[in-house]
């Protein structure tokens, strides 16, 4: 499919029980990196959580006719838009729409008043750290300045995920 034959759109709280699906279904790449294979991706954001983040008003779904390729969940501190999850089912992958997600998110954010992206993520894995890297992301290398990323990341580690390599990340509006 080209990128003609998809659209973003603002997520609908009737898109949340299909959300779950399209995380799990994206998760399964971890387990082609055996560091994180059965600690990754194995777990979704529950329907009634991702209603609560549709009801903020920021988060984004990718459409390809009546299907849902991707979406961006986040999450609003203060002036920054913390990005709590951003999958494309693998059928959608390799033709831009997490970056067209991404770019979407960027630009609700700075037309709603928010100072900066955040999110957290692996520094290795290729379409993490990588990836945000290339979208303007950079990693913020004192969390102790951070203490809401900090938590992030420790509540991250203790629902499993490894420490090593988890980095918190952001990305400043204009």
């Amino acid at each position: 499919m080209s990128a003609a034959n998809w659209s973003i759109r603002l997520a609908r709280p009737d898109d949340a029980s299909h959300l779950p699906d399209v995380e799990l279904a994206a998760g399964k790449l971890f387990e082609t990196i055996p560091a994180l294979a059965g600690i990754a991706g194995g777990h979704a954001i529950p329907p009634r959580r991702h209603r609560k983040l549709i009801a903020n008003g920021h988060c984004l779904v990718a459409v390809s006719g009546d299907r849902i390729a991707g979406f961006l969940a986040s999450e609003s501190f203060g002036r920054e838009l913390h990005i709590v999850e951003l999958s494309v089912h693998p059928d959608f992958q390799e033709q831009g729409i997490g970056s067209g997600l991404m770019r979407g998110c960027q630009i609700n954010a700075h037309n709603s008043g928010f100072s900066a992206l955040t999110l957290t993520t692996f520094r290795d894995v290729p379409w993490n750290g990588p990836f945000y890297e290339r979208l303007g992301f950079a990693e913020v290398g004192e969390l102790d300045s951070h203490a809401r990323l900090r938590g992030e990341i420790a509540k991250e580690v203790s629902h499993g995920l490894p420490e090593e390599g988890r980095v918190a990340m952001i990305r400043f509006l204009a």
